[in-house]
């Protein structure tokens, strides 16, 4: 089309002024009576393609944005909840291993020295130190209490260690008199104004209360630290002795710092993060106001019981379990709301995206088509509004003659736009590719709006095709993981019988990863013709870094294992490679055996691994409580103690990793080890790959649907004699 000063050649002006030229003869009463209704009929037609196209193109936008935010925000949540329980749980071993290991001085105080315990050193602030706290008026001359406190003094080198390697802030010991024995850096803290050591209302703490009261680990709510003021949460357990008397408290405190900085830097793009305690108050979020604000404790409210039954509803569900994306009201806004729970300590991460943030795609994609649109109907409105001037000027001239030239023309304009409008109203499912066709060639403004349309058109598949990209991504890596899966099973021994020609043993092994590759590991080899070398570990986390871990771990014990070294000395060697190069600050516990097959006789060692349990000749299997070493990479020196063992012909040895005592039901209740040992001599005399089907029979009996959070690992040899 060319345009000359106001008049455009070739586009619908054009036609109309020609048709008047030729048409000159005819009534034009007749034919501008016909030419406004077409011209009404043809804005009826752009109308209602605009609308058709239109709620094709958003309701599949809104549909994709929708399965995306669900995706992401989900996946996110449940992992800030892995993370935190993690924190929670690893806090929890803490002190439930400083809490067995109290349990044992006083099980037997005959067999440990008087360990000196000295007060509080403010030249050693910065540094951890082992540090005396008491009571107001207690008196720590009195023989009797003297000769507790240089008992609990033997823990020192242990919370030393627990301090300077856990994810803990301080760790501690109290006894019923009074006084703790307490391990942090901040040794000035102690002292008050004057210079003198404070005394400490022991009794009194939430968590002293807290943990005797329950009568076993217990978390408190947040709390501000008696010494640094600072927010921690404080998780306690008590020490009984043989008649159940309490004898002492064990806990430590986990500073939530980091926490709250990672909750306060998540407000960002409509969205933000927060942290719900199982009595449904928030204890950290981002925002300043609203219901989802931090308060203090008098001034917390449940968010259950704020009058909105929809975010009632959703908090009860998030407490317990993962939910799926879910649309709450709340302050006036619309969220789209996920949360996991964190089971450790009962609470929940929440995750909220605004909805309106969420359309947002979506709605400027409609204000572009409703841009595009409108200027197509404008300059069409614009070229008709022209032409209805000149019909009025030569209404009275051509009434007559007009009549049969517009009804001509009004016919040539519609159809192609006809055309396009069923064209338009047939898209739909994988057909949304609008085409030019020469129907629509017209030279002017109708050629114009169906360019419009193929260009939207257009653009709308290749946003499809971005949404299918994206699908096939993931689906990448999720054949990724299962390549992993089947490369970890590889590295680890799993053909059976696994020594065909060896008459002396017989041996069989399992690992079941919790995801896709897990942390735990097995393994059994022949150092020699007459020593056989049986190792079971567990790699603390989950997921793909456990994997990575848990191979290179695997690798050295075998090659340190293969030189010939003692269990000592292997684990001690091993220790050394793992720490000098563990910048992931990861570990491993290890139990690992050397059995003499022409003897019978078992070398073993542990580095902090589960007991084994041991079956002699027509007797029942029971737990060997042998004495654990510290677990490796978790610090450099540490040396292992080693304890043989006979095993007659006919004897079996049976090993596993935490994942089958901590398997839990659905009712949150531990399977355990009486559980483990009664599995195990339900028939004793089995083969050890009967045994390990009987053990997992009744895991799976236990645990029923419930989810499989760690991986279950078993390894059992039965010992048959050099003359078998």
């Amino acid at each position: 089309m060319k345009k000359y000063r106001n008049f455009t050649i070739g586009g619908i002006q054009s036609k109309v002024f020609n048709l008047v030229l030729i048409m000159l003869v005819l009534v034009m009463a007749a034919y501008s009576v016909m030419i406004i209704y077409q011209m009404k009929h043809l804005t009826d037609l752009v109308n209602d393609t605009n609308d058709a196209q239109k709620g094709s193109i958003t309701a599949i936008s809104q549909e994709t944005m929708d399965a995306v935010v669900a995706e992401t925000q989900s996946s996110r949540t449940q992992m800030q909840a892995y993370i935190a329980d993690d924190l929670f749980s690893d806090t929890a071993d803490t002190v439930g291993t400083l809490a067995e290991y109290t349990r044992r001085l006083f099980e037997a105080p005959q067999q440990y020295p008087v360990r000196e315990v000295a007060p509080p050193d403010a030249t050693l602030d910065g540094k951890a130190s082992v540090q005396l706290l008491k009571e107001a008026g207690v008196n720590t001359d009195d023989p009797a209490l003297a000769e507790r406190l240089g008992l609990i003094g033997n823990l020192s080198e242990l919370m030393m260690s627990i301090y300077g390697n856990a994810h803990v802030d301080s760790c501690y010991v109290a006894l019923p008199e009074g006084v703790m024995l307490l391990v942090d850096d901040h040794a000035s803290s102690k002292f008050d104004a004057s210079g003198e050591i404070a005394s400490i209302t022991i009794h009194e703490r939430g968590w002293y209360r807290g943990a005797i009261a329950r009568g076993g680990l217990y978390f408190t709510d947040i709390a501000s630290d008696v010494f640094t003021g600072q927010y921690c949460v404080m998780c306690s357990m008590p020490v009984y002795d043989a008649s159940g008397k309490v004898v002492a408290v064990a806990g430590a405190d986990l500073f939530l710092d980091d926490m709250e900085a990672y909750v306060n830097a998540s407000d960002q793009n409509g969205q933000f993060t927060c942290i719900v305690n199982n009595r449904g108050h928030v204890v950290f979020s981002p925002r300043t106001s609203g219901v989802f604000s931090v308060r203090g404790n008098t001034e917390a409210e449940d968010l259950r019981k704020l009058g909105n039954q929809d975010l009632a509803t959703f908090i009860d569900k998030a407490l317990s379990a993962n939910t799926e994306v879910t649309m709450v009201e709340a302050d006036g806004e619309l969220w789209y709301m996920t949360g996991a729970p964190i089971p450790t300590v009962g609470w929940t991460v929440v995750s909220l995206v605004d909805k309106a943030v969420a359309d947002q795609p979506t709605t400027m994609l409609s204000a572009q088509y409703d841009e595009i649109s409108q200027g197509a109907v404008s300059a069409f409105q614009g070229v008709i509004s022209h032409a209805r001037t000149w019909i009025t000027v030569e209404l009275f001239i051509v009434t007559v003659l007009a009549l049969v030239g517009a009804l001509t023309v009004s016919s040539r304009i519609v159809k192609p736009l006809e055309t396009m409008t069923q064209r338009v109203i047939s898209l739909g499912g994988d057909n949304l590719q609008f085409m030019m066709e020469d129907t629509y060639r017209t030279g002017d403004e109708i050629e114009a709006l169906a360019e419009s349309f193929a260009t939207l058109s257009a653009r709308t598949l290749q946003y499809v095709e971005e949404v299918k990209r994206v699908t096939a991504e993931k689906e990448r890596i999720g054949a990724e993981l299962s390549l992993a899966t089947d490369i970890q099973a590889s590295m680890l021994p799993h053909i059976f019988p696994a020594f065909p020609t060896r008459r002396e043993f017989d041996i069989y092994a399992s690992m079941d990863p919790a995801k896709e590759v897990g942390g735990d590991f097995y393994d059994y080899f022949l150092i020699d013709d007459d020593h056989l070398g049986l190792v079971i570990a567990d790699v603390s986390g989950k997921g793909v870094p456990a994997a990575l871990f848990m191979m290179a771990s695997k690798i050295i014990l075998q090659s340190v294992a293969m030189l010939g070294y003692s269990p000592a000395e292997i684990l001690r060697r091993t220790n050394e490679a793992v720490c000098s190069n563990n910048e992931a600050q990861m570990f491993v516990t290890v139990w690992l055996g050397i059995l003499e097959l022409s003897t019978g006789k078992l070398k073993a060692a542990n580095a902090g691994h589960e007991f084994p349990a041991i079956r002699q000749p027509n007797g029942k299997f029971e737990l060997y409580k042998d004495k654990h070493g510290f677990v490796i990479g978790g610090m450099e020196g540490v040396r292992y103690k080693e304890y043989e063992l006979l095993l007659e012909p006919g004897s079996k040895l049976f090993v596993y990793t935490d994942g089958v005592a901590e398997a839990t039901s659905a009712e949150k209740e531990l399977y355990g080890t009486e559980r483990m040992i009664e599995a195990l001599n339900v028939d004793p005399d089995a083969a050890p790959q009967k045994i390990l089907e009987n053990v997992r029979a009744s895991v799976d009996g236990f645990v029923k649907e419930a989810e499989q959070f760690d991986d279950l690992t078993m390894l059992c040899v039965e010992y048959k004699g050099p003359n078998a």
